[in-house]
């Protein structure tokens, strides 16, 4: 049976409010009008910024960079691919947050040859300003990870030399946009460029790497050679978005055109005003995708959920310490197995300023306990049909999430069907952990996909030079590669991997440098016993020289 919850207004001490202690501000502030677009718009121009001190924080940034001798020398040997043009040591597809920090973790380990591109031009990249539709972070605002581990290149230093030490203080969570510009910020201090209007097309096998098409922004196609790829594509790039297959409901027919939404979509809210709109779904974004379009004047907007109950606990909240990112990936498939199951049987509630957000409006409501059976649009709407009836809509917006499935990245065409799933590593009674942990890669430990048993050799080797830095890591590595909390322990360990991986490859090319190395360390003393290069004066002829006898102190003979 279906719950009904329409809005009403709540008392000062509604239970869905946490106490002032546990959301870290101070008391009275309504947290519905925190998050929403005019509050959130209001509490950031009151903001007054500070150039000076930024630019005085960009100078202690690298002087920071400089005593901690970054970047290092290159150290890989040049490479040279199959066309006879230099070949890349590193392509890093995606220059979201996940993707920007791992090429500067690979640029502070001495990878000089990483390329890293977009398909989004610059501050686009990553959901940001896109379709993250929340005013403000969900992560707390202490929370560290692009910065990898420099102070001065945290957020908090950011936003406080930007805005003063008064505005941290009174800073609630970090607002989306100020993250989007902080992460642009840092990419220019560490020096990461991103080559934004290019886009991966496929990746094929090549002798000695990967072969890979790149288009611009022309749709251009040009061919690349690489040693390693880095697939950080987002939350979407280990599958798609989860649209719900209904039976009247073609994705590409005419009548779902500008009325069947995904969360992930460009959504015009302001052409909804007036519009009476249903959502799918109560997760975060689907109460943020519902929040806008209250803002912008919607009629009423109902929301669905097949549960009876909102999911009440963040498990996941619980995963975010160092020794569940550090130790996690070395339990045993089946322990692996066991934690995550348990956090996603229990989902993620949405965050308590989001639903807030669209509690203050009376022409908000949940319905819960109702799933859609199916969805009918048509030329003056879209009729959505759940066990209590027919409910009739101008537009619906699936917020259902993205799913993991590597058979529908187009990027890896056939190489796909040969990657090993998780579902290839459980016996046959585990099929209680469901179709969705089945359909997640199994990585090794250095993110980098392996070929089921049996795959030709060729494409074995192929898979095991692509690294998969998204949420389709997580079952293999935990929450280390898209979210905040553990992103600096993956991006290091990402990289600690990739150089292991090439300094191995060049074995013998760094051999042959090490019988190379001649580097005359006593030279200016006179103990240097006459070894190859020119004398201290330049002239070739060695210095006088005393030999010591045996077992005499230094200094003496």
């Amino acid at each position: 049976m279906a719950v009904i919850m329409a809005r009403t207004a709540p008392p000062q001490d509604h239970p869905g409010a946490p106490p002032a202690a546990a959301s870290g501000t101070g008391g009275g502030r309504d947290f519905g009008l925190l998050a929403s677009s005019p509050g959130a718009n209001a509490e950031r121009q009151a903001r007054r910024e500070d150039p000076a001190a930024l630019r005085a924080l960009e100078a202690r940034v690298a002087h920071d960079l400089a005593c901690l001798n970054y970047p290092p020398p290159a150290w890989v040997p040049p490479s040279v691919g199959p066309d006879g043009a230099p070949r890349l040591d590193v392509l890093v597809a995606g220059g979201g947050m996940c993707g920007q920090t791992a090429a500067y973790a690979m640029r502070r380990d001495g990878l000089h040859q990483v390329r890293t591109i977009d398909a989004r031009d610059e501050g686009l990249e990553g959901p940001w300003a896109t379709f993250a539709r929340m005013e403000m972070l969900r992560s707390p605002k202490h929370l560290t990870g692009p910065d990898l581990g420099v102070p001065s290149l945290t957020f908090r230093a950011w936003y406080e030399a930007r805005f003063g030490l008064e505005a941290w203080a009174s800073l609630h969570k970090v607002w989306r946009l100020d993250w989007r510009d902080y992460l642009l910020w840092v990419r220019r201090q560490v020096g990461v460029s991103v080559d934004g209007g290019i886009r991966l097309v496929s990746v094929e096998p090549a002798p000695g790497g990967l072969a890979l098409r790149l288009a611009g922004p022309a749709d251009d196609e040009r061919i690349v050679h690489v040693r390693k790829l880095v697939l950080a594509l987002g939350r979407e790039g280990s599958g798609q978005p989860r649209r719900p297959a209904f039976p009247s409901l073609a994705a590409e027919a005419p009548a779902a055109r500008g009325r069947v939404f995904h969360s992930m979509d460009d959504v015009d809210f302001a052409s909804l005003a007036g519009a009476r709109i249903g959502v799918l779904g109560v997760g975060a974004s689907a109460f943020d995708n519902a929040g806008l379009a209250l803002e912008h004047g919607a009629a009423a907007v109902t929301m669905f959920a097949r549960r009876a109950r909102l999911p009440q606990v963040n498990k996941s909240k619980w995963t975010s310490f160092i020794g569940f990112f550090r130790g996690y990936p070395a339990l045993p498939d089946a322990e692996r197995v066991r934690f995550y199951a348990h956090v996603f049987d229990e989902q993620v509630p949405p965050p308590f300023e989001s639903v807030l957000r669209c509690d203050r409006h009376p022409a908000f409501s949940l319905r819960l306990g109702e799933p859609w059976l199916d969805v009918v649009p048509d030329a003056n709407g879209v009729t959505v049909r759940t066990p209590t009836g027919e409910h009739r809509f101008d537009a619906v917006v699936f917020g259902t999430g993205f799913d993991v499935n590597l058979l529908e990245r187009p990027e890896l065409g056939a190489l796909a069907h040969d990657v090993l799933a998780w579902g290839d590593r459980l016996p046959p009674d585990a099929s209680a952990v469901g179709a969705e942990l089945a359909r997640f890669p199994y990585l090794g430990d250095g993110f980098e996909l392996q070929a089921r048993a049996g795959a030709d050799p060729r494409t074995a080797e192929a898979l095991g030079r692509i690294h998969l830095f998204s949420w389709g890591s997580t079952l293999s590595h935990g929450a280390v590669a898209g979210d905040i909390p553990g992103l600096a322990i993956g991006a290091t360990r990402l990289s600690a991997a990739i150089v292991r991986d090439l300094f191995v490859a060049d074995a013998d090319r760094h051999h042959e440098r090490l019988l190379a190395h001649d580097e005359q360390e006593l030279r200016p003393t006179r103990w240097w016993d006459g070894g190859p290069g020119p004398g201290p004066a330049g002239t070739g002829d060695a210095p006088d020289r005393a030999v010591p006898a045996a077992g005499a102190p230094p200094g003496r003979t």
